[in-house]
């Protein structure tokens, strides 16, 4: 069996949902007042406080639902879900997101595709007693290269030692991701592992780089992506 990998923003779906939400909010802006916090490495209090000020603004559960269930799949996306509901014996289907969990699942509820994953790691958020929409960070850890709330490579490395404690082992693990914080968890993929850096993309130029700098030090096979087709083309000449 072989496990499989995603990130949400900008890989699943084709833009980063939590400026997607700002849709929702009147005028569909922030004030510059509320923009001016945000701070590197601190996206996810960041958005504590946007979510806050939408809150304050009357915005409902419903008006950020409508927003994720709309946000557009990234190209081939649709493909690659039909070609691993074929196939979803051979794949364990994990996602790991710095979102949140209530966009996530709005929206792969919404494009039929929920089922498919077996865990989905994101980030707490909920609504509270006066309907505002609430976030929390993921967990704490020490990696010095990941945002405060969330280091990917943490919690890929965890759940791969559950699943071995299970004694499910993996033959392959395919990594399919954009960012920064999905390099993290790539540096540590296997010569028999895949990395799906999206083309341009933080986590492709990092990879690209490392091979300048330490050639040989990225493991990982590395199969850029422009359309996810891409990705469900690889996996199906691997299967042959």
């Amino acid at each position: 069996r072989y496990l499989l990998v995603f990130d949400f923003d900008e890989t699943i779906i084709a833009e980063n949902s939590d400026d997607s939400i700002v849709r929702a909010a009147p005028g569909q802006a922030l004030p510059e007042h509320i923009r001016q916090t945000f701070r590197e490495g601190f996206y996810n209090e960041y958005m504590q406080r946007v979510l806050a000020y939408m809150g304050d603004q009357g915005v409902k559960m419903s008006d950020f639902k409508t927003v994720y269930e709309n946000i557009p799949l990234s190209p081939g996306m649709a493909d690659l879900f039909q070609f691993l509901s074929k196939n979803h014996e051979l794949f364990e289907i994990i996602l790991i997101s710095d979102a949140n969990m209530f966009g996530i699942e709005s929206k792969l509820r919404a494009a039929g595709v929920y089922s498919l994953f077996r865990k989905i790691f994101s980030n707490p958020s909920s609504f509270d007693k006066r309907g505002y929409f609430t976030l929390g960070p993921y967990h704490s850890h020490k990696c010095l290269d990941c945002p405060a709330n969330m280091c990917k490579r943490k919690i890929l490395t965890e759940y791969l030692a559950e699943r071995a404690q299970e004694e499910v082992e993996f033959e392959r693990v395919f990594y399919v991701g954009d960012g920064a914080n999905d390099f993290c968890p790539s540096v540590t993929l296997t010569s028999a592992d895949v990395a799906f850096p999206r083309k341009g993309y933080p986590m492709h130029r990092m990879t690209q780089e490392m091979e300048k700098k330490q050639p040989g030090a990225f493991q990982a096979t590395v199969v850029p992506w422009e359309s996810a087709v891409e990705v469900a083309r690889y996996l199906q000449e691997l299967l042959k």
